[in-house]
């Protein structure tokens, strides 16, 4: 199918766009890397009269350290989130989710802060903004705010962005020295649709979890987290015993759909069992950078 006629604006800085955003009624929509727009455009699940390009925006495709927290401008691609040395260093977590981000071609041109803007609860970006405490850099002729990803994401596609609002970066933490990471993902093929995942940050102190972080997506409308299951690891040395407690508790939080591609029960299975490995190699990872 062809999308149905529309506007074709391309800002040369943010000011433009978000007026361009502002002039539109609330039927202008923004294109960066355009890898889920343009599929919904095409399906006319979406019929945006105006379309604002920001590629041409100057200084939205940077990666910034900015002490303990790390900025990803608009415009920063899969690929570049995925070869940058700083967030391989500072966030490997991050930097490991990047390989199962779709397919080469999708990487790259889909972008990280339009991944998070689209809200797939089965996407990765969703999920490890949320993980990272990410910070949502909003901006509008209204002003600027800035909204934390627990708040952002509200439903299955669907934020707290308003219509003329452009998302200008988003910051996450960096991973203090010695943490423990993991990320699992099940697909039936690499790069397809993921059926559930998990990525789990933590550190270890004195033999005892410390910091956990646990996150979910594909087991719900919105990308998860889990405090009941970090409170539970909390202080606690990660055994045979804690993983079984936790998986169950895990199996009996969650309220996965079902759809075509998987079942709610299948899914929960699977959220437990991916839980379970990256608990383990988070676990050990965290031990071995200690030695």
């Amino acid at each position: 199918m062809k999308p149905a006629s529309f506007d074709y604006v391309r800002a040369e800085s943010v000011e433009h766009a978000v007026q361009t955003l502002s002039g539109a009624d609330g039927d202008g929509k923004i294109i960066a890397g355009g890898q889920s727009l343009m599929p919904m455009m095409n399906f006319r699940l979406v019929k945006p009269s105006v379309l604002v390009d920001i590629n041409r925006i100057a200084g939205l495709d940077r990666i910034e350290l900015r002490g303990d927290r790390m900025a990803l401008g608009a415009l920063v691609r899969h690929r570049m989130t995925a070869e940058d040395a700083l967030i391989a260093e500072h966030i490997p977590v991050l930097h490991h989710a990047m390989k199962h981000v779709a397919h080469l071609t999708v990487r790259n041109r889909g972008t990280f802060c339009g991944s998070v803007c689209h809200a797939d609860p089965a996407a990765e970006m969703p999920m490890m903004s949320l993980l990272l405490n990410g910070s949502i850099h909003i901006v509008s002729e209204r002003g600027k705010r800035v909204l934390s990803a627990g708040d952002f994401f509200v439903g299955s596609l669907m934020t707290a962005l308003e219509p003329d609002e452009l998302v200008t970066e988003i910051e996450v933490d960096r991973l203090p020295a010695g943490t423990g990471w993991a990320f699992e993902e099940f697909a039936r093929r690499h790069g397809d649709y993921a059926l559930a995942a998990v990525a789990i940050t933590m550190e270890r102190q004195n033999g005892v979890a410390t910091n956990v972080r646990i996150g979910l997506m594909g087991v719900g409308e919105t990308p998860t987290r889990m405090p009941q299951l970090e409170a539970m690891l909390e202080g606690s040395e990660v055994t045979e015993r804690t993983l079984e407690e936790v998986v169950d508790a895990l199996r009996s939080a969650i309220e996965p759909n079902s759809d075509l591609n998987a079942s709610a029960d299948y899914r929960r299975y699977l959220a437990g069992t991916l839980t379970r490995r990256a608990l383990s190699d988070a676990w050990l990872r965290a031990r071995d950078m200690q030695s």
